[in-house]
Order: C-alpha cells, then structure tokens, then sequence
C-alpha cells in the first residue's frame, strides 16, 4: 500500500496521531519550479519533509532540500502557512496525520540537482505545465496558491 493523502475530502479517515508540521521549498530556477516525482504516493510534490523535533523550521528547510536536491539553498523567504484541517495524509504503517505545511521560495546552487532515494525523478516545470500534472494531495492548495501568486 502506497501513501495515501486527501485534500478537503469529507470521507478522509481522521488523525490517529499528533498533528504533523513540516516545510515545503517552492525551488525556482529561470522561470520554472522544481518537483520530485515521490515514490512513497507515485505524485509530484514540491521538496519538503516533516520537522524533527530538535529543529527550528528553517533548519528543516535547508536539511531537506538538501537531502533531497543535494544542493543547499542560497535565498529563502517565506510564503504560505497551509494549516487546513481536511490535509490528512495516511501512512502504510496505519498512522493518519494532518499536515501542516511552512512553505517558502527558495533558491538553491546553480547546479544540477541530484535525486535522492525518496523520489524517482526531480525535474523543473514551466507555471504552465504543472496544472497537468498528478499533483500529491496534500500539494495541491500549495499549488494553487503559487498558480495564483505567479498570475
């Protein structure tokens, strides 16, 4: 069983677990943003990952886009706080969490990124090409809100 993640979904299975914070980098790089094909939900998401407990945010943010593009950010500002109750995100193990996502822009090295195990591809879309693509869940209100930002 594969990750399973819902976005304003009345039918989603409620939490089982704490709330579950963590950090989204929307990577930009001469007119396009960086996704990862994840192999935990088989979507595209944007970088990110889930804050340790003996991190600040912005400490989470530079450790996993690193861990996940190798590269470390050179600029960030922050963007969005998505803190909807209907983002839930079902584990395989049985865990059911709401996300609550800290996103922000960022920019990373001028070089090429490398893959890390989590995800299949990384690969930089145009703004026209994402609404195209199947989008993990619990991305697509960061999605929507950036399409809005960008015009």
């Amino acid at each position: 069983m594969k990750k399973a993640q819902f976005y304003n979904k009345p039918d989603a299975p409620k939490p089982n677990k704490p709330n579950h914070m963590g950090v989204v980098a929307i990577i930009e790089r001469e007119g396009k943003v960086l996704l990862e094909h994840r192999k935990d939900s088989d979507r595209w998401a944007f970088i990110g990952g889930g804050l340790k407990i003996d991190e600040s945010i912005e400490e989470c943010l530079k450790r996993e886009v690193l861990e996940e593009t190798g590269r470390k950010i050179e600029s960030y500002e922050l963007f969005n706080i998505f803190s909807n109750p209907y983002r839930i995100a079902e584990y395989p193990n049985g865990n059911i969490l709401r996300i609550i996502s800290v996103v922000y822009l960022a920019k990373i090295e001028a070089k090429e990124v490398i893959c890390s195990e989590e995800s299949r591809e990384l690969q930089f879309f145009s703004i026209k090409e994402l609404p195209a693509l199947t989008i993990a869940e619990t991305h697509l209100d960061i999605m929507e809100k950036y399409l809005e930002y960008k015009g």
